[in-house]
Formats: C-alpha cells, sequence, structure tokens
C-alpha cells in the first residue's frame, strides 16, 4: 500500500509535505535495515515514517488510528516505532519542565534536576579517565528514568509505559538506566525498607503473650474455683445439648410413617416349627 493512500486512510492526505517527507524516511529505513526482521510489514512500516515525519514537522498525528491501521498492539507499536527512530538517528529531545507538566508532577523538577547531576558526576568519577569523554547524558532516557524515580520517591503515580513512549526507548534500556541510578544515586532516590523487629511491634502483642491465668487474675481477680466452676458449668451446657439431640433423634425414629406408605415389618424365620411339623407328617 503507497503512504498516500495510508495517509488519506489517516486524514493527512491534503499535507504534500507530509507525505514526501513520510516517502523519504521510507526510503532511507530500507537502505539502512529489513524491517521484516523486527516484525514489521510494508503496511506497519509506512504508518511509523507517517508519524515519524508528522513529529518533524509538529504536525497532529492520530495515534490510535495508525496504531489500528498498521494492524499491531500498541506496545508492539510503540517498540517498533522507538526501534525505527534510532535507527534512522533521530534523538527526541526531553525537557524536565515540559514532562512535568505533561504528567502533573510540577513539584518534582527541582528533585529531577538534582538526581541528574549527582548521576552525571558519580557516573563519571566510576569510570576511567580513558572513557569519560565518551559519556553521553543527552538521552531521553536518563531524563526519563531521574523523573520515573523521582515521581515513585515522592509517591506520585506516572504511566511507565507512557514515559517510555514519550522518551523514544526501549524497556530494557529504561530498566537498565533506572537500575544504574537508583545504585549511584540510592541516597537522593531510594526508598528504604525498615522491617520492624516482632518484639518492637506494639498493639495486642502482649495479650497473646500473657498466660490466661495470669490475665484473669490481673483483670477480674478469678480464683481457681472460679475456674473450676466455670468449667463444670461449661459441660453441664454441653450435655443439657447433647441430650436435647439425643431426643430428637429418637423421636424421629418412633414417629409413624406418613398416609399411603406401607410400614416394613421385618419377620423372623424359625426353622425348629418348620422341622416339627414335618416329622408329624411322616410319622
Amino acid at each position: 500500500m503507497d503512504i498516500s493512500d495510508i495517509a488519506k486512510k489517516l486524514g493527512l492526505s491534503n499535507n504534500k509535505l507530509l507525505v514526501r517527507k513520510a516517502a523519504e524516511i521510507r526510503r532511507f529505513c530500507d537502505v539502512q535495515f529489513d524491517s521484516s526482521i523486527i516484525g514489521v510489514g510494508e503496511i506497519c512500516k509506512a504508518v511509523i515514517c507517517l508519524e515519524i515525519a508528522a513529529s518533524r514537522l509538529e504536525v497532529i498525528f492520530d495515534r490510535q488510528g495508525a496504531i489500528k491501521l498498521s494492524g499491531m498492539s500498541e506496545k508492539a507499536y510503540s517498540r517498533s516505532f522507538n526501534s525505527f527512530q534510532n535507527v534512522i538517528g533521530i534523538k527526541v529531545k526531553l525537557n524536565v519542565k515540559e514532562l512535568a507538566v505533561q504528567f502533573g508532577c510540577v513539584r518534582i523538577i527541582k528533585s529531577v534536576q538534582n538526581v541528574l547531576s549527582s548521576y552525571k558526576e558519580r557516573f563519571l568519577a566510576s569510570l576511567p579517565a580513558s572513557r569519560r569523554a565518551n559519556a553521553d547524558f543527552t538521552r531521553p532516557v536518563f531524563t526519563a528514568a531521574a523523573f520515573y524515580l523521582c515521581a515513585k520517591k515522592q509517591k506520585l503515580k506516572v504511566d511507565k509505559l507512557r514515559l517510555i513512549e514519550v522518551c523514544g526507548t526501549s524497556e530494557s534500556e529504561f530498566s537498565c538506566v533506572s537500575t544504574s541510578m537508583m545504585d549511584l544515586c540510592f541516597d537522593c532516590v531510594g526508598i528504604s525498607k525498615e522491617k520492624k523487629d516482632a518484639k518492637e511491634v506494639k498493639g495486642n502483642r502482649e495479650l497473646l503473650d500473657v498466660l490466661p491465668e495470669k490475665r484473669r487474675l490481673e483483670d477480674g481477680g478469678y480464683s481457681s474455683d472460679d475456674e473450676a466452676s466455670c468449667y463444670k458449668r461449661h459441660k453441664k451446657m454441653e450435655e443439657a445439648k447433647y441430650e436435647d439431640w439425643k431426643s430428637t433423634v429418637v423421636k424421629s425414629i418412633k414417629e409413624k410413617p406418613e398416609k399411603g406408605t406401607k410400614k416394613v415389618i421385618q419377620t423372623s424365620l424359625n426353622f425348629s416349627k418348620k422341622a416339627e411339623t414335618k416329622e408329624l407328617q411322616v410319622d
């Protein structure tokens, strides 16, 4: 399917510059790599090239309609879109302030900036001098990871998949950078999980530890005689319940059968009488 046909289905056929830009990006992708290796067909490739061109030209793009037209799931489409951007070499510019406004976390802007500066200093200090010049912290995945960790520390809800989609990276790269940032800047973004000792936990624990006899003596001043009388009373109540149950069972057995039903009577066999009658007949 031609890009112009797909652009028509997405309502972008009137923008000729966008269609030409998407066609140019598609030709460049064909030269760089074979998209079928990552499971992307020709239609999906054309849709992704249209979205990349729309983002470069700042044109409003219907992403949900594009995902539906591509025949892929949202997660698979986002992964393929990020792969195409990385192959083409398009770097997404991610601003902390714009990211905070987009996700509704304006109060962590200063914290994210401090974490990024601390991470850069500590990461460079851990590298040998020969590799420090090649370190690149301009990629948006570092900003996204710092933003996510700061929001998590402040107990703010941030859609992780949407953040990965915005920064144009993969889940594996985002997880790798987040782990590295957590290790180096734990004092800034770490969440301490202190497990309380069971002996220090207050509440009703002392009620379980104290013996029942001691608790009775402290609370009500019960003696051993009172405890014995309580036990006897409880036993008599249990025996009364048992007698009631027994009487109901016996009564149900002795009840007459209902009308229309014959009562079955078991007869006894007496072989001795039959033997005597046979002897009399013989005589």
